[in-house]
Order: structure tokens, then sequence, then C-alpha cells
């Protein structure tokens, strides 16, 4: 079966903002392939270039100039746009609140939002001042990558590894286990709290053969069982050709 991907990450409208470690580019871009136009795909934080095969006019200038040069290409179907940096390769993200307000004026079905890094480690938490939300915010998708499991906890594999150890209770070099992860999602501190949209999607992502499925899936039954307003629990593979998604475990 193929899975409707803008329906099951509740991404077909409105400010879709991914945060957490482990596949939020790839989810984004899978996602801005499949959702309904007029669409935007953005950051609120540092990023890599636009890819070209997206089909997105990409316009990249400074904050202060870049409202009108989008507001300048409204009609465009498929918009993205950052700010430049002088590293190669990367882009630096726009306040949120411009986000939120381009999605306003350019009449976008759909804005996809980079909120957060995590410096390409598999498994994060955030620091005060994140995610960094646009206002509006209609979905959150929170993911971390099944590629840890099994893993020593270090900082090879987690982003501030000191925060991930404070959230989970787990000790630097304790192999990853569902229970450390389902904590990170959902104990205090953890990726789920404080978030406020109106809806929330957890994912496993990177979820690659059936014995890191087994695994996601205990962390999935384990995280819907200490949170409450969470309708599903996705676990994929954003980088499969074919469809990504793994499993859905709904609450």
């Amino acid at each position: 079966m193929s899975h409707d991907l803008p329906a099951l990450f509740a991404a077909d409208s409105g400010i879709v903002c991914a945060v957490g470690a482990g596949g939020k580019k790839s989810t984004l871009y899978r996602l801005a392939a499949a959702c309904p136009e007029p669409l935007a795909l953005t950051a609120t934080v540092g990023t890599t270039v636009f890819p070209d095969e997206l089909g997105l006019t990409a316009i990249i200038d400074t904050p202060e100039a870049i409202e009108g040069a989008v507001l300048s290409r409204r009609a465009e179907a498929r918009l993205a746009y950052a700010a430049p940096r002088d590293k190669p390769g990367r882009l630096a993200g726009l306040p949120p609140e411009l986000v939120a307000r381009l999605h306003e004026r350019t009449g976008r079905r759909v804005s996809l939002v980079k909120a957060d890094g995590a410096r390409m480690r598999w498994l994060k938490t955030h620091k005060p001042g994140e995610p960094v939300l646009p206002p509006g915010c209609r979905t959150v998708i929170a993911m971390l990558s099944a590629r840890a499991f099994g893993q020593p906890l270090t900082e090879r594999v987690a982003h501030r590894l000191d925060r991930v150890c404070a959230v989970t209770g787990a000790t630097p070099g304790e192999r990853v286990t569902p229970e450390i992860v389902a904590r990170l999602f959902s104990a205090p501190g953890g990726l789920l709290d404080g978030l406020t949209a109106p809806t929330i999607v957890p994912v496993l992502n990177m979820v690659d053969d059936e014995a890191l499925a087994a695994l996601a899936r205990r962390t999935a039954e384990l995280v819907l069982a200490s949170t409450t307003g969470i309708g599903r629990f996705i676990l994929a593979t954003m980088r499969r050709v074919d469809d990504p998604v793994v499993a859905v475990i709904d609450a």
C-alpha cells in the first residue's frame, strides 16, 4: 500500500515544522514532492542548499530584503527561500515571524519548515530557545533515528550528549534501547515536551530492517502509552525510493 504522505503526516495545509534528528530534511523533501500547491520550503535555522530535483523556485536573500523578493514571486506554485551564508553549500534560517508572515502573504497552502538542527546525529533533545517554530505552526513532525538502537550513547550518536543523558537518565557509553529513545521523546525536557502545535507527529526514521522495526515499534508503544494528545507514531525510511512508511502505530 502506498501512503498519502501529506495526510499521514498532517502536512496537507498550514505551517509544518520538522524538529529532532535523523532525517528532517529528507522528510521535508519527500513532503515537498507530494504536498498540495502552492507550497514553500524554508527554515528558521541553518540548512543545506535546496535540491534542484524538487523543482522549487529558490530565493536567497538577506532577512531584510527577502520579504519583498519572495512577494514578487508569489505567483510561483513552488517556492523555497532562505538567507545566504558564507559556508559553501549552506544557508541560514529566517526569523520565525517572517516565515509565518510570508506563509500568509504569499497564499501558501503549505509551508514546510526545518526548525532545529542536530549536526547529522541520530538523537537529540532541545536546548532553551529550541525549536524555532513560526507563530501559527499547525503541525510539528518530531524525529529521531532508529539507527541509534544498540549503539553506545556517545557524541557520535547524540547531539548534546549531556542533555540527552540528563533527560533519559542514561549514562555515556550505555547501549541505546527503546526505553532510552522513548524517554527522549516523552520525558520532561524531551523532544515532545512543551510543543504547543495542534498536531504533533512523532517519527522514528531509518527503520532499515526487521530488527530495527521491532525496536522502533516497542519505542512507539512506550511513547504512546506515556503521552497524551498524540494520535499516531510513524516508522519510516525516508530515503527509500518507494513508499517510505514502514508502519503506522495508532494510539
